[in-house]
């Protein structure tokens, strides 16, 4: 946004009334920047649907990333997605409805409706839980599973902000996952973290970030927060914006 930033109340009433519609960072444009990880997850995943006759998304959001890889790689003969949030696969749903993709409602941590070895490719952008023996289950023999994860900490600073010093779990880290992905009995073939700016420069970007990412400050509302977000406006009037830093890694695991 340029020039400067309309009144605290402004700001707070806009961020509020915006509809949180699947996985869709699109409204804060303008008023938040974040760094991308180096390996670029969409563009792996198409080449490796140029390789794979069927491939399950899981925790697929609204399938934004996932319908948009599979327009610029072409779908495979079996596509499928979960997703957990109904109003999430409602979105999905009709995101992947042209490339006869199936959206499963599923809980996070459940197990998969789908037979053993169903899929060649399995993969899974920012999973709130990895359910590894499922995985494992519905990869066939020789299929890979691809994952752009959430590390440990991340956006630590935002969090901190809002709701003081908080403990960080290590229940995030890749290495973790390593040892998760071997005792299912897949092999980790690629393993990266990178650690990435990220930059808000209103409250409202804020506010609507909080709403839609929710286990970065769990019990975040308007009303229990107002006077750290008044705090957060005032340090963006002073600073030009507020940094914080998300922490990505990126697995790669394939089936014996």
């Amino acid at each position: 946004m340029s020039g400067p930033n309309p009144p605290f109340d402004v700001l707070v009433a806009e961020a509020t009334s915006v509809p949180i519609v699947g996985w869709d960072f699109s409204w804060l444009e303008g008023r938040a920047t974040e760094q991308r990880p180096s390996w670029g997850y969409a563009g792996m995943l198409v080449s490796r649907l140029g390789r794979a006759s069927s491939v399950l998304d899981i925790q697929t959001g609204g399938g934004e990333v996932f319908s948009q890889v599979l327009d610029a790689a072409g779908p495979p003969a079996l596509v499928a997605a979960t997703e957990s949030w109904p109003p999430n696969v409602a979105v999905a749903r009709q995101k992947l409805a042209p490339v006869g993709g199936t959206v499963a409602e599923v809980a996070d941590e459940a197990d998969l409706p789908f037979e053993d070895a169903t899929f060649q490719l399995v993969v899974s952008r920012h999973p709130t839980t990895v359910v590894w023996p499922e995985i494992a289950r519905v990869l066939r023999p020789g299929g890979t599973y691809l994952s752009q994860q959430v590390g440990a900490g991340t956006n630590r600073e935002l969090t901190d902000f809002m709701m003081g010093s908080q403990p960080v779990s290590g229940q995030r880290s890749p290495e973790r996952a390593r040892a998760k992905a071997g005792s299912v009995g897949l092999e980790v073939i690629d393993l990266r973290a990178e650690t990435l700016e990220v930059r808000f420069f209103d409250v409202g970007a804020v506010i609507y970030f909080l709403r839609l990412v929710l286990w970065t400050v769990p019990d975040f509302s308007i009303e229990r927060y107002r006077d750290r977000l008044r705090a957060m406006h005032d340090h963006i009037a002073e600073k030009g914006s507020f940094v914080s830093h998300s922490e990505r890694f990126l697995i790669e695991a394939r089936k014996p």
